[in-house]
Order: C-alpha cells, then sequence, then structure tokens
C-alpha cells in the first residue's frame, strides 16, 4: 500500500463500516507517486487494485463494499470504466454514484471509493 498523498487516513473505522480514501492508479514501489500510463479505465483498473489493499488494511474485501463513487475528469471514460468495474465486483455489485469533476490529483483521469460493512468479530 503505498503512502497517502495528502494529510489523510487511508481508511477509517467506524463501528461495522470501513470507510476508504479516493484510490487513484498509483503503482506501488516508486519512491515518487507515479500513475499507470494508459485510459481512464487503466487507471481505475490500478485505483481498484489499491483499493482492495487499503480494505484489507481496514478488515475488509470487496464483498464487503456496500457504496462506491466513481470520479471521471471526463464522461466519456464512463462506458470503458464500467467494464472495468464489472471485472473487479461480483454481483451483487454495490450502489455507485459517478460524478464528473474538473480536475483530479496528480493528473489522474480516474478515481474510486469505497464504503464497506464489516462488522468486526
Amino acid at each position: 500500500m503505498s503512502a497517502p498523498v495528502g494529510p489523510y487516513s487511508p481508511w477509517r473505522r467506524a463501528g461495522d463500516l470501513v470507510v476508504i480514501s479516493g484510490q487513484l492508479g498509483l503503482l506501488p514501489d516508486h519512491d515518487a507517486p507515479t500513475m499507470v500510463e494508459g485510459s481512464a479505465a487503466d487507471q481505475l483498473r490500478q485505483a481498484l487494485i489499491n483499493a482492495r489493499k487499503v480494505l484489507l488494511a481496514g478488515g475488509a474485501t470487496f464483498d464487503h463494499v456496500v457504496k462506491a463513487t466513481l470520479f471521471l475528469v471526463d464522461m466519456g471514460d464512463f462506458a470503458s470504466c464500467n467494464e472495468v468495474w464489472v471485472e473487479a465486483f461480483e454481483p451483487p455489485r454495490p450502489t455507485r454514484s459517478a460524478v464528473a469533476v474538473a480536475q483530479l490529483p496528480l493528473g489522474a483521469r480516474a478515481e474510486v471509493e469505497l464504503w464497506a460493512y464489516a462488522p468486526e468479530g
């Protein structure tokens, strides 16, 4: 799991909820934040790999995710990102909002935020 690129926690637990900060398509094991090359879908694929690791640190998995927010710089990437989403999440997939934004950190084209319901036990 790479270090956050800002002054925030990668994840927080609130009772049975595990909430992770927005994840970008950053490549692990680089000295400086390095974005995966390619399309918004390529970046989302890597962001979801990163998100899986952050969720695990908080005691959750993709099966626990109940709510997601997808941020896109260009809504023209919506269809290709949906293809990545279907690869990553099994039915029943989490609820999701997709939001168009003017800009994302580090020049990213896609970012994902996840909320998981994962009772401690």
